[in-house]
């Protein structure tokens, strides 16, 4: 199918995920041990609770801090009285941070793969053909041997050719090669310009030629997409391709690359191994990436990071996650090319942390691409730490409340007993925490679910964009684990706040990372201010080490949103708003660009009404477009094909495919209807719930271009698709 791992959203591959989860949760238990067992598991801790449950203590988590330049309410992390820039003493380079990890965990495992055993093709009722992979057991790279070939691809790169005064881009899917290439580069001091594996034709030739990328590195399914722009290529002299098992058949397309020369990868290292160039180590202040974000309008811009923003980022998050060490685990599926990944395995590697490689199509046993009897890489990895963007935790979510639904009965009963003591415990209301009933719980209800992801998850990172303080909360429930829900961006190096382990609240992004403050500045014109009561509200700024050195070759945009104090502090405006609870901790709340004031004057925030309304069981995904000529909003539907379809065929409704059933106006009238039961809980005013909707059949994916690799949503690139849509609903 040739999918990138930008289709994390792809309906039938995460909906898949809760299949698994109660196939057999019920398997192995008697109905009259299972009745025992929670009735010793309420009972017991409900009796202690009475007894030793007191008032909690509020913990602290940030602290006002004084700042120069614009006004504003600043805080920094309570744990540090300085910012951090570094995970040790000499670590202040990506280089020298890896070089270091890589000789202190030289014989512990670092980077593993799958190796492919059957690759097949299976043809659906309505003839399409699906890939389905037979994977076996994970091949591990030790830390000494991943040094020995980023070494040797760094002079290989010298000995083929490459001027290392100009820069290198990596355009492939995640994988432990695009590590070592990464880390390869920076042996000579070269910038490795990132690109997404999903990024369209025009979004690919404008970065390449922008930033005058001269070697490209990509795997071999991206070889035909570089054979058809490469007459539009001004400045690429090298490729350099990763091999797969079906590399031939992409090979064909590199001779319309006549004027460029093509290597494998392997065929680098072998040259690099058999001439060895010394290194050329960059500095602190030297650029280490030019990241393209996906962008929301647009053409993509190049954030320049440098290895002081990486290092800072992964010298704090360190401090975040308890015990990070050797013996953990990490599951890497997300794209590299994103500042969120890439900070993740950072900050694995500064840790001496295994990374397993794996894909979204291939995450869990029913996942699209995993052959029927083959394990799913979390099973096969059986992760302790994993990333995720909210919409994997939403699918995760839908597809276990799906089938507890399913199954009704006793089964949803004890269920929802089980979360409601999980939840308690959690809450504090009562001693649900201790370890009695929580094991219990674990045997009855919530072990089958954590197997789902591998069993033994002790740490989720959550990062990309909002995540929902119910779908949150459920995951952290049913995975017996914490969530981390950070909050950054690219200009950031994905460092601004996180969520501590410790902390059960939900909805919130913590306090800022050790490695920056953060501070709110008024925005008057949209009603934030500093001075609000009880909270103070305003924009989000980010100071210190993780803030980047701006857009490349894009200096106007540049001095708009970045500005130095006269204490040298560097500070990026991220136009999100934000406000600080009593403890220090940030919550988003709001954004800039997505106020839309209507014709009467009132504020209607897209992104707050869209977050409230994913929460309908009909939707996948939605946009709510509100123009400012007309006092009401409308909205574009994507539903759930399942949902909708579902409730056609018990109201006897008839249609031919889905695009007819969207397009009824029974259909539409349900959907409405559960949007508008959805919004009044989220006290969202008349104004702000969608006046009229339109049902949109097909997905939004980052290759249809409608939403980023990170999953959210193009405004622009929507609205000009459904234009007449638009138009049509307020005709």
């Amino acid at each position: 199918m040739g999918e990138s791992e930008g289709s994390i959203l792809n309906s039938p591959t995460m909906e898949k995920i809760g299949d698994s989860v109660y196939a057999s949760i019920f398997k192995g238990h008697g109905l009259y041990g299972i009745m025992g067992a929670v009735v010793v598991a309420v009972l017991v801790p409900l009796v202690l609770s009475v007894i030793l449950v007191g008032k909690k203590k509020v913990k602290q988590r940030a602290v006002p801090v004084q700042i120069s330049g614009e006004a504003g309410l600043a805080m920094r992390n309570a744990r540090s009285s300085k910012l951090v820039d570094v995970p040790w003493e000499g670590a202040t380079t990506m280089a020298a941070l890896f070089e270091q990890s890589c000789k202190k965990h030289s014989r512990e495992r670092f980077l593993g793969t799958r190796k492919l055993i059957i690759r097949d093709f299976v043809t659906a009722s309505d003839g399409r053909k699906f890939e389905k992979l037979h994977l076996g057991e994970y091949q591990w790279e030790t830390y000494g041997q991943v040094f020995d070939r980023a070494c040797n691809f760094a002079s290989g790169l010298v000995k083929l050719g490459h001027d290392v005064d100009t820069r290198v881009a990596i355009f492939s899917e995640t994988r432990a090669e695009w590590l070592i290439a990464f880390q390869g580069c920076f042996r000579q001091n070269i910038s490795v310009v990132t690109i997404y594996a999903s990024l369209g034709e025009d979004a690919l030739i404008h970065s390449l030629n922008e930033t005058q990328v001269s070697t490209l590195i990509c795997d071999s399914k991206q070889l035909k997409k570089l054979a058809a722009v490469c007459s539009s290529l001004k400045t690429i002299k090298n490729v350099i391709y990763f091999e797969d098992d079906d590399t031939g058949s992409d090979l064909n397309s590199s001779k319309n690359m006549s004027t460029w020369t093509v290597t494998p990868f392997s065929e680098v290292l072998k040259l690099g191994k058999g001439s060895a160039v010394h290194p050329n180590l960059p500095i602190k202040k030297d650029i280490a990436v030019v990241m393209y974000t996906s962008g929301s309008t647009g053409l993509p811009k190049g954030v320049m990071i440098t290895h002081g923003n990486l290092v800072a980022t992964a010298a704090a998050v360190m401090t975040v996650i308890p015990k990070l060490g050797s013996n953990d685990v990490y599951l890497a599926y997300l794209p590299l090319a994103h500042v969120f990944e890439l900070a993740a395995e950072s900050v694995m590697l500064a840790a001496g942390c295994a990374i397993g490689y794996g894909s979204a199509l291939t995450l869990t046993d029913t996942s699209n691409k995993i052959m029927k009897g083959t394990k799913g890489d979390a099973s096969a990895l059986e992760p302790t730490l994993m990333a995720a963007v909210p919409a994997i935790l939403d699918r995760v979510r839908d597809g276990v409340s799906k089938k507890v639904e399913e199954k009704g009965g006793f089964v949803k009963k004890l269920f929802s007993i089980g979360y409601k003591r999980r939840l308690a415990a959690i809450e504090g209301s009562w001693l649900g925490a201790w370890g009695l009933e929580r094991l219990l719980w674990d045997v009855v209800v919530f072990k089958k679910i954590r197997s789902v992801l591998g069993g033994k998850i002790r740490f989720m990172l959550c990062g990309g964009a909002p995540l929902s303080g119910d779908t949150q909360r459920f995951i952290n429930i049913c995975m017996g684990a914490p969530i981390g829900q950070g909050y950054g961006l690219t200009e950031t190096c994905a460092g601004a706040a996180f969520t501590e382990w410790d902390d059960p609240s939900v909805g919130r992004v913590g306090p800022p990372l050790p490695c920056c403050n953060i501070k709110l500045v008024s925005w008057e014109e949209g009603g934030y201010t500093t001075s609000d009561k009880p909270n103070p509200r305003g924009e989000v700024v980010v100071g210190g080490f993780s803030v980047t050195a701006g857009y490349f070759n894009n200096e106007a945009k540049t001095n708009e949103v970045y500005k130095v104090d006269e204490k040298g502090m560097r500070w990026f405006y991220t136009g999100d708003i934000g406000q600080f609870h009593p403890d220090g901790c940030l919550e988003i709340i709001d954004r800039k660009k997505d106020i839309v004031k209507l014709q009467h004057g009132e504020y209607v925030s897209l992104g707050k009404v869209e977050a409230a309304l994913m929460t309908s069981n009909y939707v996948d995904n939605i946009m709510v477009y509100a123009d400012p000529f007309h006092n009401y909003c409308v909205a574009l539907v994507v539903p759930i094909h399942q949902v909708l379809e579902k409730w056609a065929k018990e109201g006897g409704i008839k249609y031919t495919d889905f695009p007819d059933l969207c397009d009824k106006a029974e259909a539409v009238k349900e959907v409405q209807q559960s949007l508008l039961k959805v919004a009044k809980p989220a006290k969202l005013e008349k104004f702000e719930i969608p006046a009229k909707i339109k049902l949109v059949p097909d997905a939004w994916t980052p290759e249809s271009g409608l939403v980023t690799a990170a999953l959210k949503l193009k405004r622009e690139q929507l609205k000009a698709k459904f234009k007449d849509e638009l138009r049509n609903m307020y005709a």
